[in-house]
């Protein structure tokens, strides 16, 4: 097998593998060779499936040889995150307090991928709990970046950003409840797409049950639609579950923008980015006017920053599953996360439902945003790099653990559907963040808009080689 097939997209695997010019035993061994052998720098993989996968695979290969009916991920690998149970694997949510944790069932997401044909290779590290978007944990130690080893990858899904830049497997399962697919898609270049809340069921019932959704990491917008298409859709165990069909996502990875009422806004009102990165998306931004979209430049989104409201709900439900852990074993969890979870706690029941109403009011602001256009673009991230081991970047020290990243959060607070996909390389060599937000329900404007900035950059921009050694 060729080099080449580390970086070739899912929709072409999966083509080959249909007309048994590639093999899924071949690329499954060929993705556990590259997670083993990459563990002692990327150290993307918390747990590695490696007889589970083979068997998985060998199965698959002897449904094409016969000439079986084949599902929409059928032979191709991929990896869950640590979030997310898989059967007989270990889950554990990057925390030392839930260290030796297996889980009883597959989340419904993972059932989808076995039933689309997936190979399962494994399951990738997160920050505890998915607590902080940088790629860390006190579980799993530091996750890295495969262009820049130095760098984090962001988080919480960060083993499953390493693992598809990296090119060990096409696209990765991960979360986002702050923006924990598309900060870590943001940094290594690849998309992030989290569907709208409910689109994707979960469960079993995650910590923060108002804010989580599980979605996709790709290489291009075309394999993230794919695999969202394979694991959305109703499912009676998550009561947040949307009912409706789902969108034909892979068709608008390939539909016009013209016409589209775009909104490109480069702080919401309150964020404070890099100016480069703030030019580089503008740039992308803006091309899609050569593409037939309307576009429009607003400056504020937001009365002000939600930050508040996210975090009363996030770290509330987080602390509220440790509270245990934080009375009796506090030791086990990362100092920085802990701390966090006592502030959150200490919130009185008034104080807590201010912020649930204002939620309330915010997703009501939107609705009326919405009216006049049909996606809204601004920057994924302020920055295009962190350092690995940093909570904080450096001159937003004002900022808490996830504030810092201003762009991601208000849109898990309203539930709308969000990606980020890459709009170019900064001066450091690092790869910049769009993120597109859609209307409620509006998957199919935010992914023919994600590919229709996709389309304006050279083919392969957003990829880096990466040695496994």
């Amino acid at each position: 097998m060729t080099n080449d097939l580390d970086f070739m997209t899912a929709l072409e695997l999966r083509r080959l593998i249909a007309t048994r010019a590639v093999s899924p035993v071949e690329l499954t061994e060929r993705a556990l060779t590259r997670a083993e052998d990459s563990q002692g720098t990327l150290n993307a993989f918390c747990h590695l499936m490696p007889e589970e996968a083979r068997a998985a695979a060998k199965r698959a290969e002897e449904a094409v040889m016969r000439g079986a009916p084949l599902g929409l991920l059928h032979g191709l690998p991929i990896s869950v995150k640590d979030l997310i149970a898989v059967a007989n694997a270990p889950y554990a949510s990057g925390s030392r307090a839930m260290a030796g944790n297996i889980a009883a069932v597959d989340a419904p997401s993972v059932e989808r991928l076995r039933a689309a044909g997936a190979i399962i290779i494994g399951k990738t590290t997160t920050s505890e709990f998915g607590a902080k978007p940088v790629g860390d944990s006190p579980l799993t130690g530091i996750t890295r970046h495969p262009w820049d080893l130095t760098k984090t990858p962001g988080g919480s899904s960060a083993g499953a950003a390493a693992s598809v830049a990296a090119g060990i497997t096409p696209f990765a399962l991960g979360t986002d409840g702050g923006g924990s697919l598309r900060i870590p898609a943001a940094l290594t270049g690849l998309v992030g797409l989290k569907a709208q809340f409910g689109r994707v069921p979960v469960w079993p019932t995650s910590a923060t049950p108002t804010l989580a959704h599980v979605g996709s990491l790709a290489r291009n917008v075309a394999d993230a639609a794919l695999l969202t298409s394979a694991v959305a859709g109703h499912d009676p165990r998550d009561p947040f579950a949307v009912a409706g069909s789902v969108p034909d996502l892979l068709g608008a990875a390939k539909a016009s923008v013209a016409g589209l009422r775009v909104a490109w806004s480069a702080t919401l009102g309150y964020a404070r980015p890099n100016p480069e990165v703030a030019a580089i998306a503008g740039a992308a931004a803006r091309a899609l006017a050569d593409q037939g979209a309307i576009v429009d430049e607003v400056e504020a989104v937001f009365d002000s920053d939600p930050a508040d409201l996210w975090t009363a709900e996030f770290y509330a439900g987080i602390g509220t599953r440790l509270r245990g852990v934080l009375e009796s074993r506090r030791d086990l969890l990362d100092p920085a996360v802990a701390d966090v979870l006592d502030a959150a706690l200490a919130q009185e029941m008034r104080s807590y439902y201010e912020t649930v109403f204002a939620r309330y009011v915010l997703r009501d602001r939107m609705v009326s945003f919405f009216g006049d256009y049909d996606v809204l673009l601004s920057p994924t991230l302020p920055i295009s790099s962190l350092d690995a081991g940093r909570n904080i970047p450096e001159g937003l020290n004002d900022r808490s653990l996830v504030s810092w990243a201003f762009y991601t959060y208000p849109f898990n607070l309203t539930g709308q559907p969000a990606a980020s996909v890459c709009a170019g390389i900064a001066s450091d060599g690092m790869p910049v963040g769009i993120q597109i937000v859609g209307s409620s329900l509006g998957e199919f404007d935010v992914v023919r808009a994600a590919a229709a900035i996709e389309r304006t950059r050279p083919q392969g921009y957003n990829l880096r080689p990466f040695t496994t050694q």
